[in-house]
């Protein structure tokens, strides 16, 4: 397969903390592709990795060694303010605490990326009512996150994670803060979103099985090694 048809390609990918005088590995040597257009998820128990791998296909992080390419670029040789960049035009980010701005509204915090990306407010503007209404939050716009149930913060997290339509969309267990029932809708919205755009590409970290039945490729971190993937 080209990698053009790869939106992630890991290759010996080590990661090691130091606690003290102590040293922690994290990865081991972690090899694992994602197609474009593919949902993955990376399952793991506590302690295995996985948010530390998410970290580093971000950008976020930088491994100690191997080779990190995200849309055909080397993330790991990026500077600091072309990792930020790289990561505002390519990446989106959804995480289990949501992270919205208090101060803000629904719809400014959904318009943060489009501000930082240098586009005109009108643009963010327009392209963030666009997403509520896609998400089911227009009328939730004005509102404070403080006002909205978990769900719907996680759906306003969503939308602005989705707003400079990035082409690999990262999400750290999405529904861990979320009753059963809740975090079925919102699995139901990442499908709802895939049918609409199906060239993105979705990684998402989990610890529940039965959400990994969703996605075309599953890998599972134990001890920092990948030790299992099915398609």
């Amino acid at each position: 397969m080209s990698e053009t048809e790869m939106i992630v390609e890991l290759r010996g990918v080590t990661r090691t903390y130091q606690l003290g005088k102590e040293k922690l590995p994290v990865l081991r040597g972690v090899d694992w592709e994602i197609r474009r257009g593919e949902w993955a998820c990376l399952l793991g128990a506590s302690g295995s990795g996985k948010t530390t791998l998410l970290n580093l296909i971000g950008a976020l992080e930088r491994p100690d060694s191997g080779t990190i390419r995200i849309a055909g670029i080397d993330v790991s040789k990026l500077s600091r303010s072309a990792a930020a960049q790289f990561r505002n035009r390519k990446l989106g980010f959804v995480f289990q605490a949501y992270h919205l701005l208090p101060e803000l509204s629904v719809l400014e915090n959904v318009m943060l990326p489009g501000n930082l990306a240098g586009f005109s407010r009108s643009k963010s503007r327009a392209r963030a009512l666009e997403l509520l209404e896609t998400v089911g939050l227009a009328e939730r716009m004005k509102h404070r996150p403080f006002e909205l149930s978990g769900g719907e913060q996680q759906r306003a997290a969503i939308a602005r994670a989705l707003l400079n339509e990035p082409e690999l969309l990262l999400a750290d267990e999405p529904t861990g803060n979320l009753d059963s029932h809740t975090g079925e809708a919102i699995l139901e919205l990442f499908q709802e979103l895939r049918k609409l755009h199906p060239e993105r590409s979705i990684m998402m970290i989990t610890h529940n099985r039965e959400i990994s039945k969703l996605a075309d490729r599953t890998g599972e971190l134990i001890d920092g090694v990948m030790k299992k993937e099915t398609e």
